[in-house]
Parts: C-alpha cells; structure tokens; sequence
C-alpha cells in the first residue's frame, strides 16, 4: 500500500440511502454504483443484506455489476447476517464484509448489556466467521468517538489477530472535535500491535458540522481509507462528504496525500445522487453547490474578472462544473455589469457604463437578480440607448 494514497469508501448506496425518503430501488442503485465505479472509488458499500430481501438483491446485483471498486456489505456482529453478506456478495470481484460492534461505555450499558471482555469476544468472533467466507474482513468499533482510546485499542488488537484487514473508527455521533478525533487515530497507531497489518478507516457523521474536519484530521494522524458519501447525505446531518474531501486533499499537495478520484465527474455524480433521491444540495454546498462558483459582491466580482484566482481556490472545471458565474445584484459593480452587458453584445465606454449603472442600480434594487433579458431591457430603456441609437 503506497504511504500516501488514501482509499475512498463510499457509503452513498447504504448510509446515505438510510435518510427518510430516499429508499432506491435496485435499477436506481446500479445507476449510481455503476457511476461511483467511473468516478474511481475504491469501496462501494453497497446495502445492508440481511435487512430486506430487496437490500439482499441490490447488493447481489450491484456485486455482479461493478469492475473495478471493493463491494462490501455491512452486517452486525450477527452469524446470520455474516451468513447473508456473504452469499449476496458471491459474486463481486472483490468482497468486504463490514461487521463490528459497539464499544462505547453507553453502548455496552445500554444497547448490548454486556461487559468489556464480552464486546471484544463478540468482536473476534464475528471478524473470524466473516473471515470464513472473504479475505478482506472490515471491522467497525461503533462509536468509537466516545469510547475509550485504551479500550479501543484492546478491541482493534483483537480484531486484527482474529484477521481483520481494515478497522472503521466511527465518530458515530458527530461529537468528536478535529484535535480529539485525530489524537485517537494517532494513539491507535502507536499502540495497537500489528497495527500495520490493517488499515485505519475514518467514518464521521456530521451532527456538529465536523465530520469533513475530522476526516482530514484521522488522514494527517495515519488513516487511510475516508468513508463517506455524495453530496454528505446520511444519517440525522449526514455524513463526511466525498467531493470535500477529495479537493481538500487535492488542493492541499503539502499534505502529500491523494486519492483515486476522477474530481471532474464530481458535479455530474451529484446531480444525479440529487435528482434520484430527491435529496436537493443547497446552493451553499461547498464543491457542487449551486453558487461554489457564483459571484455577486461587486468587490469580488471586479477580483475575478481581472484574475479568476483572486476569489477562487479552485478552477470550477476540475469539478466538472461549466464556469465562474457573475451574478449581477444591487451589490455588483460597475466591473460586473459592463462584463455581462460585452456578454450579450454591449461595448460601453466608461462614460456609458456610468450612465447605465445607475439604471441599472435602480432595476437590480427591485429585483433580486439581473438576467441576460433584463440587461437587454435596461439598454434599450436607458439614456445611454437613446443617445447610442440617435
């Protein structure tokens, strides 16, 4: 494994599929797993198999469909549902099971009733029997964010002696923050034996806003592999979004880390995870959103049309999105609208365009946007028209 390629776990299909209202049926499930394949992921998690029987044929389908990316199928520390993965992954070209188990204080409490040494048994067995039927046997530490770091690495040593090759250090309820969460990484690797032996895996859920940072925070301390989904979606406020944290790895080269991602498919593999679960990305969205590449303040704009780079970090073409957009507004300025009005066919002297600025300053205060057409009626109503077509 190259020291600085961070594999790509993509969960849109499973955790991102388990947002109220946005079941999929099988045929829409391929589309976007056959997408996430060409984007070039390296792990489609493709559903959760013993939970329906329709989850158990998208998985089969989905296995039998994808070339190149890892199909896992997640279960619990179960038989069974080991039992099930594993027969709706028999096809697939390369197999993950995901199995795990809980191993917070309030977990063990409350959700298994059970001790310490009872977790890290159930944990070794399930890992064992998955390991019966694949080789690559991923196990998960839920809520790992708020369990105990020396415990933690008690059940991530036993994991790994009973075989397991990639170990999920969920942040299951968002609550880590950047620090904390890259510390834990940080202390896993430094003292869990063999640990060099499997790789450390970040899955972050976005309760606070954090799970992109917390990500990048386990990546810089020795993870991995990031999972995460399309447009951030998942459980309650999501999860860990895939285009973040692609270009912010991308942009920061200092970092010395990369991925396998195709960032050029990012705005067309959004619009579809969008449309097809009727999921919309709000125009904030940082990468895909609506306005990542928008401009409306006239100080902003007049940077950007000088020197694109000013305002923008990014080139909206290595995300596949078409251009910088200059919004015209009653915050633009004279840069933004004499750049607009050359773009539907306006040359205007500096005497013009201060004439029109004003007209146009008075239409753009009662409405919220200035449109192509709207310029186009502003010339031929202004004072700089009549003296122009004389």
């Amino acid at each position: 494994m190259s020291s600085n390629r961070v594999y790509i776990f993509d969960t849109t299909l499973r955790d991102g599929e388990q947002v109220p209202g946005c079941k999929l049926n099988t045929e829409e499930k391929l589309m976007i797993a056959n997408q996430l394949d060409t984007l070039g992921v390296d792990v489609i998690e493709a559903g959760f198999p013993v939970s329906s029987p329709g989850d158990f044929k998208s998985v089969e389908a989905i296995a039998k469909l994808v070339k190149n990316a890892t199909v896992c199928g997640l279960t619990r520390a179960v038989e069974n549902d080991i039992k099930v993965a594993a027969e709706a992954l028999i096809y697939a070209k390369r197999p993950r099971i995901h199995t795990g188990i809980g191993t917070s204080e309030s977990h063990m409490k409350y959700k298994f009733k059970a001790t310490p040494d009872q977790i890290i048994e159930r944990a070794v067995a399930a890992v064992k029997y998955a390991k019966s039927f694949v080789e690559d046997v991923e196990f998960y530490a839920e809520d790992a964010g708020r369990t105990d770091n020396e415990f933690l690495a008690r059940v991530c040593e036993a994991a790994i002696k009973a075989g397991a090759t990639i170990l999920n250090i969920p942040d299951t309820t968002g609550y880590c923050l950047p620090e904390e969460y890259g510390a834990k990484i940080k202390y896993l690797k430094e003292n869990v034996t063999g640990i060099h032996n499997a790789i450390l895996s970040c899955h972050c859920h976005n309760d606070l806003g954090l799970a992109t940072a917390n990500s990048i925070s386990g990546v810089m301390n020795g993870a991995r592999q990031i999972e995460c989904t399309i447009n951030g979606i998942g459980e309650r406020a999501g999860n860990t979004s895939l285009e973040e944290v692609t270009m912010i790895l991308k942009q920061h080269p200092y970092l010395d880390l990369n991925t396998n991602i195709n960032s050029k498919m990012l705005t067309g593999i959004s619009q579809l995870v969008s449309e097809t679960m009727g999921m919309p990305v709000q125009p904030n969205k940082a990468i895909v959103g609506a306005n990542a590449f928008s401009h409306s303040s006239g100080i902003h704009q007049d940077g950007v049309i000088k020197h694109r780079e000013t305002y923008e970090i990014m080139d909206p073409k290595d995300v596949g999105a078409a251009n910088s957009s200059i919004v015209l507004t009653a915050r633009s300025g004279r840069a933004a609208l004499a750049y607009r009005a050359k773009n539907v066919g306006y040359e205007l002297t500096k005497l013009e365009l201060d004439i029109i600025y004003s007209d146009f300053l008075n239409f753009a205060d009662k409405n919220k946007v200035v449109t192509d057409t709207d310029i186009h009626q502003i010339m031929k109503t202004s004072t700089v028209s009549k003296r122009m077509y004389a």
